[in-house]
């Protein structure tokens, strides 16, 4: 059983890929064993036709981690920039132990795909 995955991000690395063996002629990636080893479990199972649609799948994961990382990003210096103008006009100030609490609380409510940007509980 394949996994759908959106024809148009698909298609788009599927042309890049190949404009980019048209323009080298050919391409030689040599993939560590524990990869090769995790491309051929994938091709075993079914789930996927070849070793190009396996390595898609895989640029397609980290284009979305990529996506959730800048768009929490985002939030993360939207928020910040709140802080700093309460405590500029306001004087709006929380305590750094009570509001970096806060934000642990924040990210471990996160889902956990979402909250794998480096923050641990030793922050």
């Amino acid at each position: 059983m394949r996994t759908p995955e959106p024809e148009g991000l698909v298609d788009r690395h599927r042309l890049q890929l190949k404009l980019l063996l048209l323009r080298q002629k050919s391409m030689q990636i040599v993939l560590p064993p524990e990869v090769e080893a995790l491309v051929q479990r994938q091709l075993t199972s079914g789930k996927y036709q070849n070793a190009i649609a396996v390595i898609l799948a895989g640029i397609k994961l980290l284009e979305q981690q990529e996506d959730i990382y800048q768009g929490r990003l985002q939030d993360l210096q939207q928020e910040a920039r709140t802080g700093w103008e309460a405590s500029e006009r306001r004087g709006e100030v929380v305590d750094g132990s009570a509001a970096m609490a806060q934000i642990l609380a924040n990210v471990r409510s996160l889902p956990p795909q979402a909250s794998r940007c480096g923050v641990s509980d030793e922050a």
